[in-house]
């Protein structure tokens, strides 16, 4: 399974905004993009996006090189206004499990 984040900083003073669209779940289906897991991170200036399926990578590269041309682009359109571009891609160099 792989693991990728799309690490995107906020406009400053949506955070807020930020945080009640992410009470509203996923801007899409994860499910549907056949996605295993996928989770959110806020922080005060940043929303990280975490992606994890088998070959999850295109959805992430499509995100990132041409956010407005990707299989989602309706989903996130409540979050154009909130975030800088572009976005930056995160893959895992280390990880840990206890047995």
């Amino acid at each position: 399974m792989e693991t990728v984040a799309v690490i995107a900083r906020l406009k400053p003073g949506t955070e807020e905004l930020a945080a009640r669209l992410l009470e509203n779940g996923p801007p899409f289906d994860p499910e549907g993009l056949g996605l295993r897991r996928h989770r959110a991170f806020l922080s005060a200036g940043e929303v990280v996006f975490v992606f994890e399926g088998h070959q999850v990578e295109w959805i992430v590269d499509d995100l990132v090189s041409d956010p407005y041309a990707s299989r989602i682009d309706a989903a996130l359109e409540a979050w154009r206004p909130l975030i800088e571009p572009p976005p930056r891609v995160g893959r895992p160099v280390y990880d840990w499990e206890r047995g």
